[in-house]
């Protein structure tokens, strides 16, 4: 069959374009979790600012893949879909704390591409409005004096971010973590409810969902926040734990990771647009109307600050006494 001039034609240029195709053609990010929470939030900031910026032309699928705070979506990635150019995948602070403890099954923190760091929230040491303890070392003086007369309470088991900065607490004010009473539950909210009913006495949070809540109607207080410097906004009044001679930081990162076979060339384009669109005032704004803080590393930046992280995390959870699976 003889082809005509034109067909010809269509068909160099359908060749071309999918030889120009690159990975912000048809993009995609899966949140590891049902739809709501940190993931979702993660992946649907993304999906804004790359639209807003117009660095992408089609909006971004988002997918779900709940199950282990990451794990599953991470085993999915390494062993299903290694090379998918255009599907980046949500990460957290607790996703490395759980990588750190060998929870993410055979795979370690070297499996992946760490893309980008977007932004991150902060622990925080949260107590009742009319909790007597006013400062951060008013509770730790009552956790010394009696530890079995503070309860801790947060939305997490032992071994979870939560319960490692109720840990940290317990441990500047020179009490074993496992000798502190700690009651997991569901949610932040539910002990947040907790706290206000006196079931607890410190909630181990999160600095930006404890202003939501706040702003809802509970009557808490923040103590401290587990930050470098203090925060800004609603927070600037609260001073960090380090301003009150406690030694304790505990930021919580949200970022995302490639699959390991995506090509140099892709990753490449990932990080300078994600570099780009960090860089400008629109996305300070859609960032900090999500309540995250300014955090902002890409390329081999945030790959190392990944990889120090899970380090520092395996370190600690070995201090605690907790299971580590030795990669």
């Amino acid at each position: 069959m003889r082809l005509s001039t034109s067909m010809i034609g269509m068909a160099l240029a359908w060749a071309a374009a999918a030889a120009a195709a690159g990975p912000l053609d048809k993009t995609e990010c899966i949140a590891p979790a049902k739809p709501g929470g940190g993931f979702d939030l993660t992946c649907k900031l993304a999906q804004a600012a790359l639209m807003e910026g117009r660095y992408i032309a089609d909006p971004m699928r988002v997918t779900y893949m709940p199950g282990g705070i990451g794990a599953v979506a991470y085993n999915a990635v390494v062993a299903q879909r290694p090379d998918s150019a255009g599907t980046i995948v949500a990460f957290s602070g607790g996703s490395l704390l759980n990588l750190a403890q060998g929870k993410f099954g055979r795979y370690n923190e070297n499996d992946v591409r760490w893309l980008a760091a977007i932004g991150a929230d902060y622990g925080a040491v949260v107590v009742a409005e009319n909790s007597p303890y006013k400062t951060l070392k008013d509770a730790l003086a009552a956790v010394k004096a009696d530890p079995t007369k503070v309860v801790f309470g947060a939305g997490g088991t032992v071994g979870s971010q939560d319960w490692m900065k109720a840990a940290l607490t317990a441990r500047a004010a020179g009490v074993n973590p496992k000798a502190m009473r700690f009651v997991a539950f569901e949610g932040g909210g539910e002990a947040i409810t907790a706290l206000q009913g006196g079931h607890i006495h410190i909630y181990s949070g999160d600095a930006a969902e404890t202003v939501q809540q706040i702003k809802a109607g509970s009557k808490v207080r923040i103590l401290a926040v587990m930050a470098d410097k203090r925060l800004g906004g609603e927070l600037a009044n609260v001073p960090t734990a380090r301003e009150q001679d406690v030694d304790v930081e505990w930021p919580i990162i949200r970022g995302f990771y490639l699959g390991p076979k995506v090509s140099d060339a892709d990753y490449k384009v990932w990080s300078d647009t994600f570099a780009k669109m960090m860089a400008t005032p629109a996305y300070d704004k859609l960032r900090s109307e999500r309540g995250l803080y300014p955090f902002a590393l890409t390329g081999p930046q945030v790959d190392a600050h990944v990889k120090k992280q899970v380090a520092a995390y395996r370190k600690l959870a070995e201090e605690f006494g907790l299971a580590v699976t030795a990669k």
